[in-house]
């Protein structure tokens, strides 16, 4: 039987909700779609604001009655209502429930292992593509791999991965890191492969993986690299990809390893924001952190429009071969972690509901609890593409 909705944005009262329904009624206002939340004045006020075309689902994270009528009524749910431990929860199992594709754009890997330990089985027997992590968390970093493995002939040792990135966090994001610290972690949320299926790694994956990123130059690419903030999150995406895609196309390799940093171009840049990037981590984990909360956005505020308009990211991926190196880069105009991020959850969102599902990873009737790659591929390489992203392979230095 044929939804209501193609795809209805849960969530668009919050910062990056609201770029995604902006966005989406800009490009794509011929598609059936609701906007979603738990405020229907704050709703209208957006529909207002934008002259939405889209009508008004009301819908709060914690009433399961309203998410199962909200999913029975569309093929497809973008949510962007975070952080998603403490609002996702019910939405993405009432999404796995009642047969309803979802994507978002959370980077929170211990929540994700939860979700997986409960729906990924119910998932696969109905066919239903949940797709966590489809903004800057951790599209980038898993699209690139992907478009880069499947470019090299023969087996990967491994790839590395570089993010240079200028932008600005929302109070979401913030509040996301922040209340992170207080949430009751799956068993082993945050280790290496905490997000691989069981026996899926090797001893040889056990030993060569290594996430302690240092202050170095890098080779064949030039520049230097030091911790990135977000590389926790994004190597465990990453993984889980290498270790589906021996059922959804070519196969990583059983020597596969994965690594993430930042790029600069100087040793003083990198020696500079490793040393804030220290600073912020251990402001999260203090006990007075609750304290000085107060001195960062708070939910629904965010970087300016000329912020967001003057910011980009450029991620470069370094492969090894059993003959050599080769690299390749994933670059975009535009603030990385809310321009970007709303334009690739949504594009995510547009795969699922418009594209032929025999031209997605598995064909039609593939399901589970899914990566950007995994779930969505080349289909979403082109769509992103088509808004402007580049995927080029770049020359090694000698």
């Amino acid at each position: 039987m044929r939804k209501k909705y193609k795809i209805v944005i849960f969530g668009a009262t919050g910062f990056t909700g609201e770029l995604c329904a902006k966005f989406m009624s800009e490009r794509y206002s011929d598609v059936p779609m609701a906007i979603a939340g738990r405020n229907e004045k704050k709703l209208k006020e957006i529909k207002k604001k934008h002259s939405l075309p889209f009508p008004i689902i009301v819908a709060d994270a914690f009433d399961i009655e309203a998410l199962n009528k909200m999913c029975t009524e569309t093929e497809v749910v973008l949510s962007a209502a975070g952080p998603f431990h403490k609002y996702g929860s019910g939405l993405l199992g009432a999404c796995v429930k009642n047969g309803c594709h979802y994507v978002d754009i959370t980077g929170e890997s211990f929540w994700i292992k939860d979700m997986i330990e409960k729906h990924h089985k119910e998932a696969i027997n109905k066919g239903v593509r949940i797709i966590n992590a489809c903004g800057f968390d951790s599209a980038p970093s898993d699209l690139g791999v992907f478009y880069a493995v499947n470019r090299v002939e023969g087996s990967v040792r491994g790839v590395q991965c570089f993010h240079a990135w200028k932008g600005e966090a929302s109070g979401g994001t913030m509040e996301t890191m922040f209340s992170s610290m207080d949430a009751k972690l799956a068993k082993g949320g945050l280790g290496k492969f905490s997000l691989n299926p069981k026996n899926s790694v090797t001893e040889s994956q056990k030993k060569r993986t290594n996430d302690k990123i240092k202050i170095q130059e890098i080779p064949h690419l030039g520049g230097w690299t030091g911790p990135f903030v977000m590389a926790l999150p994004n190597t465990r995406v990453v993984r889980r990809s290498a270790a589906l895609s021996k059922v959804v196309g070519k196969y990583y390799g059983d020597d596969f390893v994965y690594s993430e940093g930042a790029y600069y171009s100087k040793k003083n840049a990198a020696r500079k924001v490793s040393f804030m990037t220290l600073v912020l981590g251990l402001i999260i984990v203090s006990p007075l952190r609750k304290l000085l909360r107060g001195f960062f956005r708070k939910p629904g505020e965010g970087p300016s429009q000329e912020a967001m308009d003057s910011g980009f990211f450029k991620s470069r991926f370094l492969v090894e071969t059993n003959s050599g190196f080769r690299a390749f880069s994933m670059y975009s105009s535009g603030d990385p972690g809310y321009k970007m991020t709303s334009r690739m959850a949504c594009e995510s969102a547009m795969c699922l509901a418009v594209e032929n599902p025999n031209d997605l990873p598995g064909g039609e009737g593939f399901g589970g609890l899914l990566t950007p790659s995994t779930g969505l591929g080349n289909v979403l390489i082109k769509r992103l593409k088509n808004i402007g992203v580049s995927f080029e392979e770049i020359s090694l230095e000698a």
